[in-house]
Protein backbone atom coordinates (compact mmCIF):
# COMPACT_ATOMS: atom_id res chain seq x y z
CA UNK A 1 0.00 0.00 0.00
CA UNK A 2 1.17 3.16 -0.65
CA UNK A 3 0.49 6.69 1.04
CA UNK A 4 -1.74 8.93 -1.18
CA UNK A 5 0.70 11.92 -2.19
CA UNK A 6 -1.72 14.47 -1.36
CA UNK A 7 -4.01 14.58 2.07
CA UNK A 8 -7.62 13.98 1.56
CA UNK A 9 -9.94 16.36 2.54
CA UNK A 10 -11.59 15.92 5.81
CA UNK A 11 -15.31 14.67 5.77
CA UNK A 12 -17.67 17.27 6.88
CA UNK A 13 -18.67 17.86 10.65
CA UNK A 14 -22.33 16.76 11.29
CA UNK A 15 -23.95 16.50 14.55
CA UNK A 16 -26.68 14.42 13.87
CA UNK A 17 -25.65 12.95 10.96
CA UNK A 18 -26.90 12.71 7.63
CA UNK A 19 -27.56 9.47 7.83
CA UNK A 20 -29.46 9.54 10.81
CA UNK A 21 -33.14 8.80 9.60
CA UNK A 22 -32.04 5.92 7.56
CA UNK A 23 -30.45 4.46 11.06
CA UNK A 24 -33.34 5.49 13.80
CA UNK A 25 -36.48 6.35 11.45
CA UNK A 26 -36.36 4.09 8.39
CA UNK A 27 -40.05 5.13 7.11
CA UNK A 28 -38.86 8.90 7.12
CA UNK A 29 -36.13 8.90 4.81
CA UNK A 30 -38.42 6.73 2.27
CA UNK A 31 -37.30 2.45 3.02
CA UNK A 32 -39.72 0.09 2.82
CA UNK A 33 -42.47 1.26 5.43
CA UNK A 34 -43.28 -2.55 6.34
CA UNK A 35 -39.63 -2.50 8.41
CA UNK A 36 -40.73 -2.93 12.02
CA UNK A 37 -39.73 0.32 13.43
CA UNK A 38 -37.87 0.94 16.80
CA UNK A 39 -40.69 2.91 19.22
CA UNK A 40 -43.42 3.13 16.65
CA UNK A 41 -45.76 1.58 19.10
CA UNK A 42 -45.77 3.14 22.62
CA UNK A 43 -48.79 1.23 24.29
CA UNK A 44 -50.27 -1.28 22.48
CA UNK A 45 -54.39 -2.43 21.93
CA UNK A 46 -56.01 -3.03 24.96
CA UNK A 47 -53.48 -0.98 27.34
CA UNK A 48 -55.95 0.60 29.94
CA UNK A 49 -56.00 4.58 30.64
CA UNK A 50 -57.08 7.42 27.98
CA UNK A 51 -55.81 7.19 24.52
CA UNK A 52 -53.84 10.91 23.85
CA UNK A 53 -52.07 12.43 20.78
CA UNK A 54 -49.40 14.59 22.07
CA UNK A 55 -47.91 16.48 18.94
CA UNK A 56 -46.24 19.66 18.03
CA UNK A 57 -43.85 21.15 16.04
CA UNK A 58 -39.96 22.31 17.02
CA UNK A 59 -39.09 26.40 15.98
CA UNK A 60 -36.12 27.80 15.58
CA UNK A 61 -34.46 31.28 17.26
CA UNK A 62 -36.48 32.72 14.12
CA UNK A 63 -40.10 30.69 14.75
CA UNK A 64 -39.08 28.54 11.89
CA UNK A 65 -39.99 24.81 11.87
CA UNK A 66 -37.17 22.06 12.27
CA UNK A 67 -37.92 19.81 9.57
CA UNK A 68 -34.79 17.97 10.34
CA UNK A 69 -35.74 17.29 14.16
CA UNK A 70 -36.56 13.42 16.24
CA UNK A 71 -37.92 13.22 19.31
CA UNK A 72 -38.07 10.50 21.79
CA UNK A 73 -40.49 10.17 24.33
CA UNK A 74 -40.48 8.19 27.37
CA UNK A 75 -43.32 8.20 30.02
CA UNK A 76 -45.33 6.05 32.65
CA UNK A 77 -48.55 3.78 31.94
CA UNK A 78 -51.85 5.20 33.14
CA UNK A 79 -51.34 3.82 36.67
CA UNK A 80 -48.13 5.77 36.51
CA UNK A 81 -45.79 2.51 36.46
CA UNK A 82 -42.71 2.54 34.06
CA UNK A 83 -42.19 -0.47 31.62
CA UNK A 84 -40.77 -3.26 32.87
CA UNK A 85 -41.71 -2.30 36.37
CA UNK A 86 -43.70 -4.12 38.75
CA UNK A 87 -47.72 -3.25 38.18
CA UNK A 88 -46.63 -1.93 34.70
CA UNK A 89 -49.77 -2.53 32.10
CA UNK A 90 -48.75 -5.77 29.95
CA UNK A 91 -48.21 -4.52 26.16
CA UNK A 92 -47.14 -1.01 27.62
CA UNK A 93 -43.77 -0.06 26.18
CA UNK A 94 -43.71 3.52 27.21
CA UNK A 95 -40.62 4.62 24.99
CA UNK A 96 -41.35 5.94 21.21
CA UNK A 97 -39.38 7.92 18.33
CA UNK A 98 -40.22 9.96 15.60
CA UNK A 99 -38.99 12.33 13.21
CA UNK A 100 -40.30 15.46 12.54
CA UNK A 101 -42.81 15.96 9.23
CA UNK A 102 -39.65 17.37 6.64
CA UNK A 103 -42.50 19.91 5.14
CA UNK A 104 -44.59 20.54 7.81
CA UNK A 105 -42.29 19.91 10.96
CA UNK A 106 -45.18 18.97 12.82
CA UNK A 107 -44.13 15.39 14.92
CA UNK A 108 -47.07 13.70 16.91
CA UNK A 109 -47.32 10.24 19.45
CA UNK A 110 -49.93 8.62 20.20
CA UNK A 111 -50.05 6.98 23.36
CA UNK A 112 -52.09 7.02 26.91
CA UNK A 113 -52.26 9.57 28.90
CA UNK A 114 -49.53 9.12 32.20
CA UNK A 115 -50.73 8.75 35.47
CA UNK A 116 -48.58 10.88 38.24
CA UNK A 117 -45.30 9.71 39.50
CA UNK A 118 -45.24 10.14 43.08
CA UNK A 119 -45.42 13.93 43.87
CA UNK A 120 -45.02 14.02 40.48
CA UNK A 121 -47.59 15.41 38.40
CA UNK A 122 -48.84 13.63 35.16
CA UNK A 123 -46.11 14.46 32.44
CA UNK A 124 -43.95 12.97 29.43
CA UNK A 125 -39.74 13.38 29.28
CA UNK A 126 -38.57 14.23 25.47
CA UNK A 127 -35.23 14.18 23.63
CA UNK A 128 -34.93 16.27 20.83
CA UNK A 129 -31.71 15.78 18.41
CA UNK A 130 -31.29 17.50 15.40
CA UNK A 131 -29.29 19.56 13.40
CA UNK A 132 -27.03 22.29 15.02
CA UNK A 133 -28.06 20.40 17.86
CA UNK A 134 -24.81 18.81 20.08
CA UNK A 135 -25.59 17.59 22.37
CA UNK A 136 -29.72 16.32 22.68
CA UNK A 137 -32.52 18.08 24.32
CA UNK A 138 -34.51 17.02 27.18
CA UNK A 139 -37.70 18.33 28.71
CA UNK A 140 -40.93 17.56 29.73
CA UNK A 141 -44.53 18.10 28.68
CA UNK A 142 -47.32 18.57 31.07
CA UNK A 143 -51.03 18.70 30.63
CA UNK A 144 -52.90 22.39 30.83
CA UNK A 145 -55.79 20.35 32.10
CA UNK A 146 -53.76 18.97 35.47
CA UNK A 147 -53.81 22.02 36.89
CA UNK A 148 -54.05 20.56 41.04
CA UNK A 149 -51.23 18.16 40.19
CA UNK A 150 -49.44 20.55 38.52
CA UNK A 151 -49.27 23.19 40.95
CA UNK A 152 -47.41 20.77 43.65
CA UNK A 153 -45.47 19.44 41.25
CA UNK A 154 -41.89 19.45 42.83
CA UNK A 155 -40.03 20.00 39.57
CA UNK A 156 -42.24 22.52 38.20
CA UNK A 157 -41.92 24.56 41.49
CA UNK A 158 -38.25 24.79 41.11
CA UNK A 159 -38.96 27.21 37.90
CA UNK A 160 -40.16 30.89 38.01
CA UNK A 161 -43.63 30.89 36.89
CA UNK A 162 -42.95 32.73 33.91
CA UNK A 163 -41.17 30.21 32.67
CA UNK A 164 -43.66 26.88 33.53
CA UNK A 165 -45.58 28.18 31.09
CA UNK A 166 -42.96 26.41 28.45
CA UNK A 167 -43.70 23.20 29.60
CA UNK A 168 -47.23 23.05 29.25
CA UNK A 169 -49.26 21.05 26.63
CA UNK A 170 -52.20 22.80 25.25
CA UNK A 171 -55.57 20.80 24.89
CA UNK A 172 -56.58 21.36 21.27
CA UNK A 173 -59.63 19.20 21.26
CA UNK A 174 -60.51 15.85 23.49
CA UNK A 175 -57.47 13.50 23.74
CA UNK A 176 -54.83 15.85 21.71
CA UNK A 177 -52.14 18.26 23.04
CA UNK A 178 -49.93 20.39 21.52
CA UNK A 179 -46.40 20.73 22.22
CA UNK A 180 -44.79 23.23 20.16
CA UNK A 181 -40.86 23.64 21.29
CA UNK A 182 -39.06 26.97 20.98
CA UNK A 183 -35.24 26.29 21.18
CA UNK A 184 -34.52 30.07 21.20
CA UNK A 185 -36.16 33.62 22.06
CA UNK A 186 -37.79 34.91 24.86
CA UNK A 187 -40.63 31.99 25.32
CA UNK A 188 -37.60 28.90 25.29
CA UNK A 189 -38.93 25.87 25.97
CA UNK A 190 -37.28 25.12 29.54
CA UNK A 191 -34.51 22.37 29.40
CA UNK A 192 -33.06 20.10 31.55
CA UNK A 193 -29.26 19.44 32.29
CA UNK A 194 -29.26 15.77 32.85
Amino acid sequence: MTAAKTPLPETASQTAGPYVHIGLAPAMAGLDRTLPVLGAEIAAAGVPGERIVLEGRILDGAGEPVTDAMVELWQADAEGCFAGSEGSATGFHGWGRTAADFDTGLWRFETIKPGALGDQAPHIALWIMARGINIGLHTRAYFDDESDRNASDPVLQTLPNARRASLFAQTKARGVYCFDILLQGDEETVFFDL
